[in-house]
């Protein structure tokens, strides 16, 4: 720890204007959840100026005004913050290297809008000290997750909670996989809008949220209405990859299944070509050759550490990958990111619609890394002066 050491028995109990409340949301799973609609019921009530706002697993939080210095974990929560014109706010993300320099490979095509992430503290492994030291008004993650790391436990999650500012976060709806157990039954699962429409309703920006929603919306409609017959559709081999000393390292991940992980490719409706594998484990190339698919999307394939064009090269040039119909067509494509937020989520939206239906929506074109290419208007499923307008409260 750097800095003044901190009394963490002592410490006072902040409340000057974040105040956390003690209801918790009973478990279950929320039946029928869509991409498509978010919540019926409002996710905010004003009571005497201040609000609250409820989302399992932290239950309600009651504030008094917007947060405005946030510690963020996964990027999905930073990247609300973000479309909620309060991208300034975070102080800490994990992995900011690689993920606040990818978004700004996105954000290259949103007309003054940026970051400044990419030199944040990284909030993995965080410690509790410094967490004080931050003394965030939100720390805007998932309090289950965070117990994961070896630097917290349930109890420096409830104290951190109680000293410094609310836990407020969703990270296990990302492909609905089971939290740690001491949390199983305060959770639920969420679709990435409807996280984001409470997320909107913790800054105070249910107005930004309708606009992108709006934008999403058509989006959606635009993709839906052009799809090809479910004949005419490829089979998609979705994987993560490595290079180390020559040799290729290959993982799996679904292609359609619940979650948020998978929100920007179960729109496109292409078949799955490992829909029986086991995510997270790793597989020899023959097993790729073995599902045959048509196209292979690299994911984490986009970023300033990635290596999309040698793995491109790898598969082009090794013998037994060379029989795979999507090396062979020249259809192995990049995708950015598994678990983005809104922003994200509508670039990779478009991005996996032209690179398995170039006939429907016009071809991604060679991608051999740096920014998001730049698409005539023409061309582009979804209006970027209107997001960058939204964010930046212009709309």
């Amino acid at each position: 720890m750097t800095g003044q050491n901190v009394d963490t028995r002592d410490a006072p109990t902040r409340r000057d204007y974040v105040k956390y409340g003690g209801t918790v949301i009973g478990g279950g799973l929320l039946a029928g959840c869509s991409d498509f609609v978010g919540q019926n019921e409002s996710p905010a009530e004003t009571n005497e100026g201040s609000y609250s706002v409820t989302m399992a697993p932290a239950g309600e939080i009651t504030l008094e005004r917007p947060p405005e210095n946030v510690f963020a974990n996964l990027v999905h929560h930073a990247d609300m913050a973000l479309a909620l014109g309060h991208g300034e706010s975070i102080n800490t993300m994990y992995s900011p290297e690689n993920f606040g320099a990818l978004y700004e490979l996105f954000l290259e095509r949103l007309a003054g809008v940026s970051t400044d992430w990419a030199d944040l503290p990284n909030s993995w492994n965080i410690d509790k000290e410094q967490l004080y030291e931050l003394n965030s008004d939100l720390h805007l993650a998932d309090p289950a997750y965070m117990t994961v790391m070896d630097s917290l436990d349930r109890d420096d999650i409830e104290e951190i909670g109680e000293n410094v500012a609310p836990w407020f976060g969703n990270a296990y709806s990302d492909s609905r996989r089971e939290p740690p157990a001491a949390w199983a039954d305060d959770y639920e699962y969420y679709t990435l809008w409807e996280i984001f429409e409470k997320v909107a309703a913790v800054f105070r920006e249910e107005q930004r949220y309708q606009e992108l929603t709006e934008v999403r919306t058509n989006l959606l409609a635009e993709i839906e209405a052009n799809l090809p017959p479910e004949t005419d559709r490829p089979r998609v081999a979705r994987i993560q990859t490595a290079l180390s000393d020559g040799e290729l390292s290959i993982w799996p991940f679904a292609l359609n299944d619940p979650g948020y992980e998978q929100a920007h490719l179960r729109p496109l409706g292409a078949e799955d070509a490992f829909a029986d594998a086991d995510a997270y484990s790793e597989i020899a190339l023959e097993a790729l050759v073995e599902v045959d698919p048509d196209v292979i999307l690299n994911t984490h394939a986009m970023g300033p550490t990635r290596e999309f064009v040698e793995i491109k090269d790898y598969l082009e040039n090794d013998p037994v990958a060379r029989a795979i119909p999507a090396v062979e067509n020249g259809r192995v494509y990049p995708m950015a990111i598994r678990y983005g937020g809104p922003i994200a989520h509508l670039f990779q939206l478009e991005m996996g619609a032209k690179e398995l239906y170039p006939d429907a929506f016009g071809e991604w074109p060679r991608y051999d890394g740096g920014a998001y290419p730049e698409f005539p208007e023409s061309e582009q499923l979804f209006d970027r002066q209107r997001v960058a307008a939204i964010i930046d409260g212009e709309i």
